[in-house]
């Protein structure tokens, strides 16, 4: 697709000009996730009347690719049976992502609409935690019996993929009672004699996920293994459906952005899973970053308070307070080296609470490395700046501390809060950053304070 920019005035003038034929033709010819992102820079408005002019296929294909919000947006604008039919058409977890976005009642109404056995389906899917495996999860498994031979097995895939809109990974085997034996290839199952029974090829050994296991696990798993999909059973090793690698995908974008958002401080579990928090409402916005914002402000203080405890050294030696961003700046970006290297190290598995000593002492050894040295570039040029021997040499004693402290901190910080069931993201936020820059502050102005008493 040519530039999107491009492509909207196009299209704008083409709603302009009024010829709807024409812009109805033009809007078909683009992939859905193209026409995802330009919905997304269109008015309500504007956005609505495009979307009317798609065919219904490729109207169904654009809901998928579009943030939950908008979602909602545009199924609750259209005509209610024309809503109905494009959400039959979706995937089953897609369909029930739609509908677990909406009002209650507006999703029973849909529920009521579709074809019953689509609307069994996805009721069952509903009952779910949305951040689980049978949230997630796709119904429409490839099934073959376990005692079926090659042949009739390949004739059974033919005529189910006929007729439901399957994902076409792995074949699954079963017995009478749907209990998950084993799984094929569908490159095993196409180059294996015909006459040999699904038994003789397939691998018992299956990578599975419980119905009640949490995405973050299920990303793990299909990290390890890198399989397309994985079926997921219940209690009694019933296969219930599968997560496939899309579905995985979206996990961890979701994840990886809970991350960074965490990290900075602003709060992601308020319950608005369909308000975002750089598009959504300014009142949610507001909400997600004020309470570390706050806590932030406590601690800055705190660090207010230390400060006027030392208004006497600063009458001594007033020239003190030119270094005090120096050792706040290094100290918290050292310190925020540690806690992202930490936090990313766990949440990759890399690092486990077992061996977390070896990372502590790992980071404090670097950390004191890295201060020695800033803390020896600070001592010169204070010394050829202030033509002060004795205060380069506090200034560079100072930085050697504050850098290491700060290490040790941000190294300890996400391993603690791992241990008390917390989520390690939230030790990069501001209100750490602040501890750092509290404790580095009281260190610099005691070392000061010490010098002018010896004097």
């Amino acid at each position: 697709m040519q530039n999107v920019e491009n492509t909207i005035d196009r299209i704008k003038e083409l709603m302009d000009s009024d010829t709807e034929q024409q812009l109805r033709d033009e809007l078909n010819t683009y992939h859905e996730a193209d026409l995802a992102d330009i919905f997304q820079q269109l008015s309500p408005e504007e956005r609505l009347a495009c979307f009317t002019k798609l065919d219904e296929e490729k109207a169904a294909d654009v809901i998928e690719y579009l943030p939950p919000q908008l979602q909602v947006e545009i199924l609750g604008d259209i005509d209610e049976s024309l809503a109905s039919r494009l959400i039959s058409k979706l995937p089953h977890d897609d369909a029930a992502d739609v509908l677990g976005d909406m009002e209650e009642d507006e999703t029973e109404t849909y529920l009521e609409k579709l074809p019953e056995k689509f609307s069994s389906e996805i009721r069952e899917l509903l009952t779910y935690n949305e951040d689980t495996a049978g949230g997630i999860m796709n119904p429409l498994v490839l099934t073959v019996a376990y005692n079926m031979s090659v042949k009739d097995a390949i004739d059974t895939i033919r005529i189910k993929a006929e007729k439901e809109n399957m994902d076409l990974y792995y074949v699954y085997a079963v017995d009478k009672h749907s209990h998950l034996l084993g799984v094929v290839s569908l490159r095993t199952l196409l180059t294996s004699p015909v006459n040999l029974s699904i038994a003789d090829i397939m691998s018992r050994d299956v990578v599975k996920v419980h119905v009640d296991d949490y995405q973050g696990h299920i990303a793990d798993i299909f990290m390890k293994y890198q399989f397309n999909a994985l079926p997921v059973v219940d209690l009694y090793d019933h296969l219930k459906g599968i997560v496939t690698w899309d579905d995985v995908q979206d996990i961890v974008e979701e994840e990886t952005t809970d991350e960074i958002l965490t990290s900075s401080g602003i709060v992601t579990d308020l319950g608005d899973d369909d308000d975002d928090v750089l598009t959504g409402s300014i009142g949610h916005a507001i909400k997600a970053r004020t309470p570390w914002l706050l806590i932030t402000l406590i601690g800055e203080f705190l660090a207010v308070s230390i400060t006027s405890k030392y208004d006497q050294t600063f009458t001594a030696l007033p020239v003190i307070a030119a270094f005090m961003p120096l050792l706040a700046g290094l100290g918290g970006n050292i310190g925020t080296q540690s806690i992202t290297l930490m936090v990313r190290g766990m949440s990759t598995g890399q690092i486990t609470l077992k061996s977390g000593w070896h990372y502590i002492w790992r980071e404090t050894v670097t950390g004191l490395s890295i201060g020695c040295i800033f803390g020896l570039l600070v001592s010169l040029v204070t010394w050829g700046w202030q033509h002060h021997a004795e205060l380069g040499l506090i200034v560079g004693l100072a930085m050697t501390l504050n850098m290491t402290i700060a290490t040790m901190i941000g190294t300890c910080t996400p391993l603690i809060l791992k241990k008390l069931k917390f989520d390690p993201a939230v030790a990069s936020g501001p209100v750490i950053a602040t501890t750092i820059d509290v404790i580095g502050l009281a260190v610099y102005l005691t070392l000061v304070t010490w010098y002018l008493i010896s004097i």
